[in-house]
C-alpha cells in the first residue's frame, strides 16, 4: 500500500502537488483545479477503505471481468451512439482487438475471419484501407487495418493485406519533401509520416525512395519546447511527438532529432497530482496520453541507449510509473467496463485501448537483454507487455515480421 501516493502519510502528502494559481485566476485553472478537486474524491475516497479496513482491504483492481464483456461486445454490435464513428470501424477493430491482446484474451477462430473479411472489404481497389467498406483509403485507417490483422497473426489475416497496392498508395501519399498526404487530397501532418513507416515496416515495403527525405521532414516539426508539432511551425502535442519519435526510430534516425529536448518536454507533461499525462502544455491530463506521452519514453530510452548514456536506469523507465497506474486504476475505469479519459467521462474504445497501452508501459520495463516487472496493486493486475514502437504485443510484431520478411519487396515500377 505505500507504493500508492495517496497513502504516504497521515496528513495526505499529495496535496501539496496541487495545482496553484498564484492568486490569478483564468479558465484554464479553473478547469484544472475542478479536475484535481473530481481526482481527489477517488484519492481520498482509497484512502479512507485502506485505513479503515487495513489488512483486510483489498489491492485496487484492474477489473478484467469488467472490461472483457465491454470489449467483446464491441467485436460483434454496437449501440446507435457509435454511428458518427462509420469512418473508424477499421481503428474499432484495432482498439478492440489490441484491449483484448493486452489483457490476453484470446478470439476465436471465427471471429478472426469475421474480422479478417471485414477488413478486406475495406481495403481499397488502388491499395489502403478506409475506414468503412467502400470508404477512401486513409493512412491512418491504413494504419489501424494493418495493426488489427497484425494481431490476429493468422495466414488468412496476413493473406489480406495487398502489399504491392499498399505500397503504390503510399508512393501516392507521400509528397517530394518526404512527408505524406493522410489521403488524397488531405491534410498533410507527422502522423501520416509515421502511419506509413509503421505499415511499411510491418509488411516489409520499405524501400529508400518511399522515406526520401521523411526523417528530415519529420526532425523540423519538432518546436522549441521539445515536442513535436504535427507541421512544421505548429505547437508540441503529445500524440505527435509519439509519431514523429517512432517514425524516427522505425527508419533508424531516432538520434537525427534533438532526443534531450523532447526528454525534459515529454516527462513535465506528467502531472504532478493526476499521475497522469497532458497532451500539452497547459492542457488537462487525459488517460489517452498514458500511451502517446508514457509510450514516447521507452523509445527515448532506446535512442540514450545508443549512445551508452551511463544515467539510464537498467530497471525503469524516466517517468513515474506507479503515479500513472495509480491514475489509471483510481480513476480511469468504468463501473460497467471500459476506461474513460478522467472522471465523469464517458467509456469508449479508444480510451479503453489507450489507456491499457499505457498501464502495460508503466508496468514493463524491457532495456536491452533485461526486464523488470512494476505492477501496483493486485499481481492480477499484470497486462500483457505492448511494443511501444507499433502499439501491438511483441509477438505479433514477432510474427508477423517472420511472415512478410519471406516475402519480395515491391518496387514502384
Amino acid at each position: 500500500m505505500e507504493r500508492f501516493r495517496c497513502c504516504h502519510s497521515h496528513d495526505f502528502a499529495i496535496e501539496k502537488e496541487r495545482f496553484k494559481d498564484d492568486g490569478i485566476e483564468t479558465h484554464s485553472s479553473e478547469e484544472q483545479k475542478n479536475v484535481e478537486e473530481s481526482i481527489s474524491h477517488y484519492f481520498k475516497y482509497f484512502q479512507a477503505r485502506s485505513r479503515a479496513e487495513k489488512e483486510s482491504f483489498d489491492l485496487p483492481t484492474l477489473k478484467k471481468d469488467q472490461h472483457l464483456p465491454f470489449l467483446r461486445k464491441g467485436l460483434q454490435h454496437l449501440s446507435n451512439s457509435y454511428e458518427c464513428l462509420d469512418a473508424s470501424r477499421s481503428w474499432l477493430c484495432y482498439w478492440i482487438l489490441h484491449s483484448l491482446e493486452l489483457l490476453d484474451e484470446n478470439v476465436s477462430n471465427d471471429e478472426i475471419t469475421m474480422i479478417s473479411q471485414f477488413l478486406g472489404r475495406c481495403q481499397c481497389p488502388k491499395g489502403g484501407f478506409g475506414g468503412g467498406p467502400g470508404q477512401y483509403a486513409h493512412l491512418a485507417t491504413t494504419y489501424a487495418a494493418v495493426n488489427a490483422l497484425c494481431i490476429l497473426g493468422t495466414e488468412e489475416a496476413f493473406k489480406v493485406i495487398d502489399r504491392e497496392k499498399l505500397y503504390s498508395f503510399l508512393m501516392r501519399m507521400r509528397n517530394e519533401d518526404g512527408s505524406f498526404r493522410m489521403h488524397e487530397g488531405g491534410e498533410v501532418d507527422v502522423r501520416g509520416a509515421y502511419c506509413a513507416a509503421s505499415v511499411a515496416r510491418l509488411t516489409n515495403i520499405v524501400t529508400p525512395e518511399l522515406f526520401d527525405g521523411t526523417p528530415e521532414w519529420i526532425t523540423s516539426c519538432q518546436t522549441y519546447e521539445g515536442g513535436f508539432g504535427g507541421y512544421p511551425g505548429l505547437e508540441a502535442h503529445g500524440g505527435y511527438s509519439f509519431c514523429g519519435l517512432a517514425a524516427l526510430v522505425i527508419l533508424g534516425h531516432g538520434k537525427l532529432c534533438n532526443v534531450e529536448k523532447l526528454l525534459r518536454w515529454t516527462v513535465n507533461r506528467q502531472m504532478r497530482y493526476e499521475g497522469g499525462f497532458q497532451g500539452r502544455t497547459n492542457k488537462l491530463v487525459d488517460g489517452c496520453y498514458s500511451f502517446w506521452q508514457g509510450g514516447a519514453l521507452p523509445l527515448i530510452h532506446m535512442v540514450l541507449a545508443q549512445e551508452h548514456n551511463e544515467y539510464l536506469s537498467s530497471e525503469r523507465w524516466m517517468f513515474d510509473q506507479e503515479a500513472l497506474q495509480e491514475y489509471l486504476l483510481l480513476c480511469c475505469q468504468y463501473a460497467g467496463g471500459g476506461m474513460i479519459d478522467k472522471p465523469g467521462k464517458a467509456r469508449d474504445y479508444y480510451h479503453t485501448c489507450y489507456c491499457l497501452s499505457g498501464l502495460a508501459v508503466a508496468q514493463h520495463f524491457a532495456g536491452g537483454k533485461i526486464a523488470h516487472l512494476n505492477v501496483l496493486g493486485d499481481p492480477q493486475n499484470e497486462l500483457k507487455p505492448t511494443h511501444p514502437v507499433f502499439n501491438i504485443g511483441i509477438e505479433a510484431v514477432t510474427h508477423a515480421s517472420l511472415y512478410f520478411e519471406k516475402l519480395p519487396v515491391p518496387t514502384s515500377s
